[in-house]
């Protein structure tokens, strides 16, 4: 499923810091992705609905060379990859072998795919630095997926990071890690996280002021007075 351009736009501009209290207000506290990091800290926010890829814990007489091209493979899936989406790969958090290298994040950003986000490292780690497609993954490893796991399925639920994800949720991912919101929930999130961010703006303004941070961060009634005066 493809996202809106205004909604992208709103959420490339929210830290996930500010989304996972947004998810918190929503009562759901697991939301950020344990382990991910960016390949590349610094660059811009990945947002994209996840095309999610599971892997299972390898077996001797399945993971081998042979299931590369065996019929549903890891090859399949990223030719199903539609433009924009971000791959969400469960791969246990495994730290032995990575799922990815340079030719199928290749193959993926040349579909069009927004990023990659992982529980587990990647591989080829330079080859895939200039292959330029976003990365968010849990270190490097030089073996391949086959030394210890086995690619089971696309599309269907899986666990990233100690996160429930599902097709089609969407994932945020900046300097601090990568973050799922429930599709549902996407729209409404991006609208209050985006006052969240502007009320924590004016904050920081009234810190450089001398402020005291008791009843300014979070606000009381007086602060938040201040704050919609401000705003007129």
């Amino acid at each position: 499923m493809t996202m809106n351009s205004a909604l992208t736009e709103a959420l490339r501009g929210i830290s996930t810091a500010t989304l996972t209290m947004q998810l918190l207000k929503r009562g759901i506290r697991r939301g950020w992705m344990a382990g991910t990091r960016p390949l590349e800290a610094g660059g811009p926010r990945l947002v994209g609905p996840a095309f999610t890829l599971r892997f299972v814990p390898g077996r001797e007489d399945i993971s081998t060379r042979e299931s590369y091209a065996a019929p549903n493979s890891l090859r399949d899936a990223i030719e199903e990859m539609p433009a924009g989406a971000v791959a969400a790969i469960d791969s246990r958090g495994e730290q032995g072998a990575g799922t990815l290298g340079d030719i199928l994040a290749g193959r993926m950003k040349r579909r069009g795919v927004a990023g990659i986000v992982s529980d587990g490292p990647m591989r080829d780690v330079a080859g895939i630095r200039a292959v330029d497609i976003p990365v968010w993954c849990n270190g490097a490893a030089a073996p391949p997926s086959i030394t210890a796991l086995w690619f089971a399925g696309w599309q269907e639920p899986v666990g990233c990071g100690g996160v429930a994800v599902f097709p089609d949720d969407i994932i945020v991912a900046d300097d601090d890690g990568a973050v799922v919101l429930p599709r549902a929930l996407a729209a409404e999130i991006a609208a209050d996280g985006a006052d969240q961010e502007d009320l924590e703006a004016w904050i920081l303004t009234e810190i450089e002021r001398g402020v005291p941070v008791k009843n300014l961060y979070p606000p009381n009634e007086a602060a938040l007075a201040r704050y919609r005066a401000a705003k007129l």
